[in-house]
Order: structure tokens, then C-alpha cells, then sequence
């Protein structure tokens, strides 16, 4: 009975065990609802497409060494374009996933606005941080700086770092410009003047603030150790969040490549021998070590959950010659033919087409490439989606959910994305520049400023001009009128223009935004001193 009895209770146990163990196993396999995915979302300023080493390998650059194997190991997106060719604008449609007719930023913001992003536009950080996200920006913010825009009120936990683009401001040791701008002027107590000086462009009465959370913390900042805090912050950041292991959204708004140019190298390069050339390939290097860092920390901490998406908001600055970056093959010939420029600020390929590279170990397969016609509106639609967030019902939305075409190999992307007017032909956002599939139609070209300072003239298209940029990626030669094709495409963009113009005119979600400037509005942090002077970092 006693030997019964125990052979019972044996069995019973084991029984218990393997079911323990089954179910143990169980869970490790499925991932807990807590473990949402962390993103890493890295921009860089004024890029060309032609910059990261992957995208012309026939080149043998080799600057850009840490990206190059982040493609390796991840997805090439090489037809994706920033969705404006201009700073606000194209990042306040990566953060709201809707054209700036929608979300009301149509041109940047300046020193002096007193606003920036309107308040009714819902932003990616604010989602994710009500889903239990901590929400981290590091960079150029550029969607206002006062009060209730500031990022750390649009849904950001922290904040690190400048305002706006790190030309609006004067510097102590200025960087690398065309034309080459004064160090502060610290004469005498601050007078804030917003007008930029007779040095064609330049800021020299208020100096460039580095902001932390809602604080000045340096002004004028150190342009030559900027790229070094950033790096640190980023490590910081993810470091602390695995600690907590709490999901994260990173923003990494790079200052790289805009000019002024500051990477390491002697202020002086004609008194050393660098040549000008050489300085954008550094700063090209060293914001590839600033990207490589931030991947680093990523695969140290939490690698097999972590998204990792790097692009930019916009194509090089023509007119700044040897410190402007590379559009590959996207020239725009047949406007610099014509005179004036074919990249930022224009709706050619070289203005909006941008390197990107997507990495997710496990997750998106390794050494791909995708074609797929996407944009940096995208982002937000995909990263929602990802994170099982639903975006608000009451806004019409633009971008896209890409999440089958990162993970699963689809190449189906936009059928038909619209590149906006941004500062050179035109009115400010209008949609008049379309593509669908290989063909692009131009209703407008022209008045953008080309190395040299030649200004192309601006010309309206009626009919547009098409291009089929399969045969003709230099936008060279547009589609002779008569043809069958150019009817076709016309008639199908014509088409499909007017029905996303009059989606817009009746969406009640559309915001506007508020332009106006104020000189008190700029940021200061003594205005007792030359250039609101102040240092208050450790």
C-alpha cells in the first residue's frame, strides 16, 4: 500500500514537472507584452543620397564604414526621399506622418518665431510615451523653441540639444562655411538683432544655443565638441533604458552634414594643408563614428529588439560647393542645363532622395535591398505600427505603414508620393511635383541657387514635365508630349493630383501654423552679455 502510494505521488510530481517545464518553455518562446520593440530613429541634415559609401561602391570612398555595415547587416532603402527638401517642413512630416498642407509647416522656422509645429498636430513621441515608451530627442529640433513647442512639451521625456540648424547662430571658433562666417561678436553687452550680417548669411549678435530639457546650458556652444556630447547622450540614453527596462523611442537629429562644418580637424586648414575637400569627407567620418556609436550601444544593450533607422531630412546644399554632399546620379540635368540648382530647396531627386538604412538583427533580413517608393512620412505610420499603437482616428493620415516591406521583403510602397514645394520654385508646400512608380511630372523647376550663384529661372509647366527615371535617372530628358506613355502617365497623375488636393481642402484636420517673429522670442541666456553668453555645463 505504502509502495502504491508512493509510486502515485512519483508519478504525480514528474507529471507536475514536465508541465512546469513545458509551460517555462512556453514563455521564453513568446515575447511578453511588455517587450514592445525599442526605436532608434537617427536624421541627418542636408545629406546626399550619393554620400553613404553603399549607395556607390564603384566610388571605394570609404567614409562612411560603420553605415556601410549597418546595410550589410540590415535593409537599403534606395528609393526613399525625405518628404520636403527643407528642415521644418520635412521634419514635421516624419513626427505627424501628413504633408505639410495638412500639419501647416510649409517653411522653417526662424530664430526669432514666437511659434513653430502646431498644437493640434499629434506627434510620434507623444503616442509612444502614453503606450509606455520613454521618449529621448537628441539634436536639431527646428519646429519652435517657446514655450509649449519646445520638445520637451511635444512628448519628449529629454532633450539635448539645438534649436534650430547650427548655422542661425554665432560661434566662438566658427566652422567650415561658403561664405565663411565671423566669430561672435562680444564687443559689448547684448543687443538682440536678428538680421543676419553683410557676411551673406551669418548670424553674429546671438549666439547658438545648446539647450538641455528646457535650459540653456551653453551658448555660444562648442560647435567641435558637439558631435562628442551628442555621442555621449545617445550611449547614456539607452544604457539607462535597458536599466529600466522600459521600451524606448531615441530621435537622433544629427547636425551633420548642414554646414557650418566642424569636425576634428585645425581651424585654420590653409595654414595646415587640409584642402577643402577634405573637410566635408571628415565630417562625413565623423558622423558615421557618431552613428556607429549609437548602433554600438544598441546591440550592447537590447540588439535583437531594437530598430534602428537612419536617413535625412533633406538633400546637400548645392550652393555651398566643397562643403556639400553627393546626389550620386540624381543630377537634375536637365535644370542645371539650364542653370541654378538641383538639389535642397528643389523637387529633383538630388533634393528629396536621401541614404537609408534600416537594422534589426532577426528581424529585418540581413544584406537586402528594398526599391519600394517610400518617404520619411513613413516613419511614423510604421513605428505605430510595430509598437501596436493605433495613430488618432480624427486626422487624415499621408504616410504609409512599412512594416512588410522592412520585415517581409514586399516592394510594394506608394503608388503615388507627392514632393512639395520647399523654398526654391513656388509657393511654399504646394504639391507640384508627383511621382508614380518610375515616371515623376514637374509642374514647376527653377529659382534655386547652384555652386557659383547662378539662380535658375522659374518656370511653370502646362503640361508637366515627365520623366521616367528608369531610363533616365539624371532627369535629363522629359517624355515627348504626343507619346502614348506621357498621355497615359499625365492623365493618371492629373488625375490623382486633384483628388489629394481636394482630400486636403476638406479635411477638417488640417492645422496651420503661426510664422510670426518676435526678436524677444529668440533664445538668451543673459541678455546682459555680448551674445547671451553663459556656460553652465559640468
Amino acid at each position: 500500500m505504502a509502495e502504491g502510494f508512493s509510486l502515485v505521488l512519483f508519478s504525480g510530481m514528474l507529471m507536475c514537472g514536465l508541465l512546469l517545464h513545458m509551460i517555462s518553455q512556453h514563455g521564453a518562446n513568446v515575447k511578453k507584452p511588455s517587450e514592445k520593440p525599442n526605436f532608434i530613429v537617427i536624421l541627418a541634415d542636408d545629406i546626399g543620397w550619393g554620400d553613404l559609401d553603399s549607395n556607390q561602391p564603384e566610388e571605394k570612398a570609404n567614409l562612411t564604414p560603420y553605415l556601410n555595415l549597418m546595410a550589410e547587416q540590415g535593409l537599403r532603402l534606395t528609393d526613399f526621399h525625405s518628404p520636403a527638401s527643407t528642415c521644418s517642413p520635412s521634419r514635421a512630416a516624419i513626427l505627424t506622418g501628413r504633408y505639410g498642407l495638412r500639419n501647416g509647416v510649409t517653411h522653417n522656422f526662424a530664430v526669432g518665431s514666437v511659434a513653430g509645429l502646431p498644437l493640434s498636430e499629434v506627434i510620434l513621441p507623444q503616442l509612444l510615451r502614453k503606450a509606455g515608451y520613454y521618449t529621448a530627442m537628441i539634436g536639431k529640433w527646428h519646429l519652435g523653441h517657446n514655450g509649449l513647442y519646445s520638445p520637451i512639451k511635444r512628448g519628449f521625456d529629454y532633450y539635448l540639444g539645438i534649436p534650430y540648424s547650427n548655422d542661425m547662430g554665432c560661434t566662438d571658433i566658427p566652422g567650415y562655411n561658403l561664405p565663411q562666417c565671423p566669430p561672435c561678436d562680444s564687443s559689448g553687452p547684448q543687443v538682440i538683432r536678428l538680421k543676419r550680417s553683410g557676411h551673406g548669411g551669418c548670424y553674429s549678435k546671438v549666439g547658438l544655443p545648446l539647450i538641455e530639457n528646457s535650459s540653456i546650458v551653453e551658448q555660444p556652444l562648442d560647435l567641435w565638441t558637439l558631435a562628442d556630447q551628442y555621442k555621449s547622450a545617445a550611449t547614456r540614453i539607452i544604457q539607462n533604458a535597458r536599466e529600466r527596462g522600459q521600451p524606448y523611442l531615441l530621435y537622433v537629429a544629427l547636425a551633420h552634414m548642414h554646414v557650418p562644418l566642424s569636425p576634428r580637424l585645425p581651424p585654420d586648414f590653409s595654414a595646415t594643408g587640409v584642402r577643402p575637400d577634405e573637410v566635408y569627407a571628415a565630417s562625413l567620418r565623423e558622423m558615421d563614428d557618431l552613428v556607429g556609436a549609437v548602433k554600438s550601444a544598441s546591440d550592447d544593450a537590447d540588439k535583437n529588439n531594437t530598430l534602428v533607422w537612419f536617413t535625412g531630412d533633406n538633400g546637400p546644399w548645392e550652393q555651398k560647393c566643397q562643403f556639400a554632399g553627393s546626389v550620386g546620379p540624381f543630377k537634375g540635368k536637365w535644370q542645371t542645363s539650364r542653370g541654378g540648382g538641383s538639389a535642397k530647396r528643389t523637387t529633383w531627386e538630388g533634393g528629396h532622395r536621401v541614404p537609408t538604412v534600416a537594422y534589426w538583427p532577426g528581424r529585418i533580413p540581413a544584406n537586402t535591398t528594398s526599391s519600394a517608393l517610400l518617404s520619411g512620412m513613413d516613419i511614423f505610420p510604421t513605428l505605430l505600427s510595430l509598437a501596436g499603437v493605433t495613430p488618432p482616428s480624427d486626422r487624415r493620415y499621408d504616410g504609409i505603414d512599412a512594416t512588410n516591406i522592412l520585415l517581409n521583403g514586399e516592394q510594394n510602397g506608394h503608388e503615388f508620393l507627392f514632393h512639395p514645394n520647399s523654398g526654391a520654385a513656388g509657393k511654399f508646400g504646394d504639391l507640384q511635383t508627383v511621382r508614380t512608380g518610375k515616371h515623376k511630372a514637374f509642374y514647376i523647376t527653377g529659382a534655386a541657387e547652384a555652386c557659383g550663384g547662378a539662380t535658375g529661372r522659374q518656370q511653370l509647366h502646362d503640361p508637366p514635365l515627365i520623366f521616367d527615371l528608369q531610363r533616365d535617372e539624371a532627369e535629363e530628358t522629359p517624355l515627348e508630349v504626343e507619346t502614348p506613355e506621357y498621355q497615359a502617365v499625365a492623365e493618371r497623375i492629373a488625375r490623382r493630383r486633384e483628388e489629394l488636393l481636394w482630400d486636403i481642402a476638406s479635411d477638417e484636420s488640417v492645422s496651420t501654423a503661426d510664422y510670426s517673429t518676435d526678436e524677444s522670442a529668440a533664445p538668451c541666456c543673459d541678455p546682459s552679455l555680448p551674445v547671451c553668453r553663459c556656460h553652465m555645463l559640468g
